[in-house]
């Protein structure tokens, strides 16, 4: 008992003593509040960190009812391929698209608005439903405590919109102490979880017993086979969210190098493209993404093969897939009861958390989506703290409502969670091939050109696996809401609440968002170049009208101001030059009699 309580408070000490600390000098840049590396891992990392938690349990829960559950590796193959395919291009991608936004913003630059609408309104969806499975989740793994796992679904809806509202208070009080918070759960996470590795291992050597089967196998064709298979990869592969995530709030991270990387500068220069690669704001986000790359397949990996040997899942035993292994990894260490119980309430809080990435994008997100006239200006409001406070609450409350709606049942939410996200990935994937035919020649130009087709490719292959896999789940309702969505955002677009003209633009951006340099002026363009979107729809739908014999002119708004080249918007060779909005701005009339005398203090006291 005694060691258990020693090496808890020995892993919460060092976890704490590790977590990173906001300095005041980057508390409020641009109004941001910019972090660094470790907070950047903990905030934007934390969502696909979690998917440890249900994703494995949802997977075999897929294969085992019909005694498939031996083929689990063959997911986690496709899980740790799709994982590392995807990892790469995000990571290539914060090379030209290093001022947030994300799909969003590259698919505005290379390719046409209608995606840019589609992705904003996808992302916002995912990041609803991120709040939803991660909230619940933690739900699940607290009844699992008490072996109360199909407890009566009220618990499990109370329990899930509780955690989601201690998220939304952390989130609203700033993103340097939540960055603290969450960084200090991961790091008892990773020490716990090894020292649960290190018990499943033992349990292992020492012959631990397997659990008795308690599910009816009935058999199943080949097609059927194939089919449990898919639903089983796509099942577990869920929380990719954190890419695009990290590729979205890239504008919160500090511009400079970490020191990591300052040190091999200096002492091995012959690496500079590594150093280069990982340097600034967008190397800080490639140290997160880096680890995207193999942590999904891995952790799945451990944790099936440790499913298999004792024979647990979700449900078995009244617990989850993770609670029957912290059990038995943890009984085999003195006091590991102790251990137990903190893995668990931890598994909690780091769920809940998980919720602070999809709060965080969302306010990155939104803001962008009432400049361009997708949303009512009303939404946005930044608080002096940095943070986007009426954009977290209404996230907060359509996550609630949903919660209410599927009845509290994470299982009832998956299928609608990580759908969207391929889309955005298809789309980044499309930007980049671009970006690569535009700015690269011979051999680099044709291998990076396919290596992103092939990323698209495969994104929109997962997303229709997604579809057709989840498709007795509620698939088919994911595929409803994601094109009334998609015409709802168009429709709001053309309404008179879409339209934005330069100076409101330029109250959104600077004064009431207050945002600065470089992200403003992106933000900028892509609002005027969705007003040229919007007018020329408003256009065609005059002449569609038109082919019927009805006439229906173009009135009382003028023609969009010109959004003209994405490079002049940005100023690119002259960061220090003005907002392209500012030849729309009022200038302040001269008084007859030219400007007033300037005065110094001995004059006036004179």
């Amino acid at each position: 008992m005694f060691f258990s309580i020693a090496l808890l408070i020995i892993v919460i000490v060092a976890s704490l003593r590790a977590a990173p600390k906001e300095r005041q000098e980057d508390a409020h840049i641009h109004g941001a509040g910019q972090i660094g590396v470790l907070a950047a891992i903990a905030l934007f990392g934390v969502d696909y960190f979690t998917s440890y938690y249900y994703a494995t349990g949802e997977m075999m829960s897929a294969l085992h009812p019909y005694g498939l559950q031996k083929y689990g590796y063959i997911a986690v193959a496709i899980i740790a391929f799709a994982n590392f395919v995807f990892g790469i291009l995000y990571m290539y991608s914060l090379g030209p698209f290093n001022e947030g936004g994300g799909s969003y913003t590259a698919s505005m630059r290379y390719l046409k608005p209608t995606l840019s609408l589609v992705v904003a309104v996808t992302l916002i969806q995912d990041y609803v439903l991120t709040i939803v499975v991660s909230a619940l989740s933690g739900g699940d793994q607290l009844l699992s405590i008490i072996n109360a796992y199909d407890a009566n679904w009220v618990w499990h809806f109370a329990l899930g919109a509780v955690l989601a509202a201690v998220t939304w208070f952390l989130t609203i009080r700033g993103r340097g102490e939540s960055a603290r918070v969450v960084f200090t759960m991961l790091g008892v996470f990773l020490l716990l979880t090894i020292t649960m590795g290190i018990g499943l291992l033992i349990a292992h050597l020492k012959g631990v017993s397997p659990e008795a089967s308690d599910v009816a196998v009935g058999s199943v064709s080949l097609g059927q086979a194939f089919l449990h298979m898919l639903t089983a990869s796509m099942k577990g592969m869920v929380a990719l969210t954190g890419l695009e995530a990290v590729s979205n709030g890239v504008q919160f991270f500090i511009n400079e190098d970490v020191s990591f990387v300052k040190w091999g500068r200096k002492r091995l220069p012959r690496l500079k493209k590594l150093w280069d690669f990982y340097g600034g704001k967008s190397g800080i986000g490639r140290f997160v993404q880096t680890s995207f790359l193999f942590y999904g397949g891995l952790t799945t990996l451990f944790l099936t093969f440790f499913s298999l040997r004792f024979n647990v899942y979700d449900g078995t035993l009244g617990r989850t897939l993770i609670g029957n292994l912290a059990f038995i990894g943890f009984s085999q260490i003195p006091g590991g009861v102790i251990l137990f119980w903190a893995y668990q309430i931890l598994a909690v809080l780091m769920l809940a958390a998980a919720s602070m990435t999809a709060f965080q994008d969302a306010q990155a997100t939104e803001w962008r989506d009432v400049a361009i006239g997708e949303i009512p200006e009303a939404i946005v409001y930044r608080d002096p703290r940095g943070t986007f406070t009426r954009s977290v609450t209404i996230t907060f409350g359509l996550s609630v409502i949903i919660m209410l709606l599927v009845r509290g049942q994470t299982t009832v939410a998956i299928p609608f969670y990580g759908v969207g996200v391929f889309m955005p990935i298809m789309v980044m994937g499309l930007a980049v091939r671009k970006n690569i035919l535009e700015h690269y020649t011979g051999r680099a130009r044709a291998w990076g050109a396919f290596a992103a087709s092939f990323a698209a490719a495969l994104s929109f292959t997962v997303f229709l696996g997604q579809l057709i896999g989840k498709w007795h789940e509620g698939g088919w309702a994911a595929l409803v809401s994601f094109t009334l969505l998609a015409i709802a955002a168009h429709m709001m677009l053309l309404s008179p609440l879409g339209y934005r003209e330069p100076k409101q633009i330029h109250r959104i951006v600077r004064d009431k968002a207050r945002v600065q340099g470089a992200m403003a002026s992106i933000v900028e363009w892509q609002s005027l170049r969705m007003q040229e979107y919007r007018y020329d729809l408003r256009v065609a739908i005059a002449r569609f009208f038109e082919l019927f014999g009805v006439r229906r002119p173009i009135r009382f708004e003028p023609e969009p101001a010109p959004a003209g080249d994405y490079d002049h918007a940005l100023h690119v060779d002259h960061p220090e030059a003005p907002s392209l909005l500012d030849q729309y701005l009022d200038k302040p009339e001269p008084k007859l009699g030219g400007a007033p005398k300037e005065t110094d203090s001995s004059e006036k006291d004179s």
